[in-house]
């Protein structure tokens, strides 16, 4: 059986504000809960200013206390800019909230060169990344018997529990490093889709070595998904996503994602007809019925019961009509 998890970017939509598009998250995920979703991710975006979610943290703490099973995680932390004491500190403090419901998902993808330089002003130097997830693993065991230059350091609060950590990645270094460090691999599908891509995931599996948190390899594959209650409606919504992702890559992005209505209006030039080809291949479009097929084959290559779903679609009561649309697809344990 797969299970189906959700991360959510709270897109701002055209005529609504941030305020009300971190409203429409919070009722994302008490339906994705209702319907039986698994997972529940939040991303770290800044300086994209068509999307609200910028600290996954505070939104997470949010999220969990309207919900009340789902697990809720980042997707993710982008860890080059923080100190990991500090978030191990953050995400102990969820974990010791909300126990047994709570993900963290580590990314280092940079962003903007003014958003990296105003994250990192005041850090003297740089840790390289590896070992910002050896001092991750050192925290959340509560290790202070090892060799480290903050042997006696604990991080608090001191709980029983801990959250799930998963690396998330889109190639051989990530997946290498996942394994190495005993995590889940959350490979992005949607970033960038090959059929090499196969090879990136049996490399982690490979070279998993077991750690106190994680037993054996666990993969979640994640991807855009476009779906409707017929063809043509996924299409138009495609649409939209086109424009959308046109305007991340250009200079010119609007503070909000566009409507349906606006890519109508809108045509696309030669060299933004390719870009729109090329990005077609990150998402699956279609039905309920057509998307869960496509879904079974991702689940099936990458050979996991894992997928996480992007509904990073026009209209909030679109991105909820096709969670509907999902859940009754593959009959989840929702009610």
């Amino acid at each position: 059986m797969i299970s189906l998890n959700i991360l959510d970017y709270s897109p701002i939509d055209e005529g609504e504000t941030a305020a009300m598009a971190l409203k429409q998250t919070t009722e994302l995920a008490q339906l994705a809960e209702r319907l039986g979703f698994k997972r529940f991710w939040v991303a770290e975006h800044h300086q994209v200013s068509s999307v609200a979610g910028s600290t996954p943290e505070m939104l997470m703490m949010h999220l969990a206390a309207s919900t009340e099973t789902i697990r809720i995680g980042s997707g993710g932390v982008m860890l080059p800019h923080y100190s990991a004491y500090k978030v191990a500190e953050n995400f102990r403090m969820l974990e010791a909230l909300y126990p047994g419901r709570i993900d963290l998902g580590i990314g280092r993808s940079r962003s903007y060169r003014v958003v990296n330089e105003a994250l990192n002003e005041s850090k003297a130097k740089r840790l390289p990344y590896e070992q910002q997830l050896t001092d991750l693993g050192k925290y959340f065991a509560d290790d202070t018997d090892n060799e480290h230059r903050f042997q006696s350091l604990q991080a608090m609060p001191i709980i029983e529990t801990a959250p799930e950590l998963w690396l998330l990645g889109t190639g051989l270094g990530s997946a290498r490093l996942a394994a190495e460090k005993g995590m889940g691999y959350a490979f992005a599908h949607f970033a960038k889709p090959s059929q090499q891509t196969v090879e990136v995931v049996d490399v982690y599996r490979r070279e998993f070595q077991p750690s106190q948190f994680v037993q054996v390899p666990n993969v979640i594959i994640a991807v855009f998904a476009v779906v409707a209650e017929t063809a043509e409606k996924a299409e138009e919504l495609a649409k939209a996503f086109d424009l959308w992702l046109l305007f991340i890559e250009s200079d010119s992005e609007p503070p909000y994602y566009p409507s349906v209505e606006t890519a109508k209006k809108r045509d696309f030039s030669d060299s933004e007809q390719e870009k729109v080809e090329r990005n077609r291949q990150r998402m699956l479009i279609g039905t309920a019925e057509q998307v869960k097929v496509q879904i079974e084959d991702l689940a099936e290559r990458f050979d996991t019961n894992e997928i996480t779903i992007i509904p990073n679609i026009s209209g909030a009561d679109n991105r909820m009509d096709e969670l509907r649309l999902l859940a009754n697809a593959f009959n989840l344990p929702g009610k």
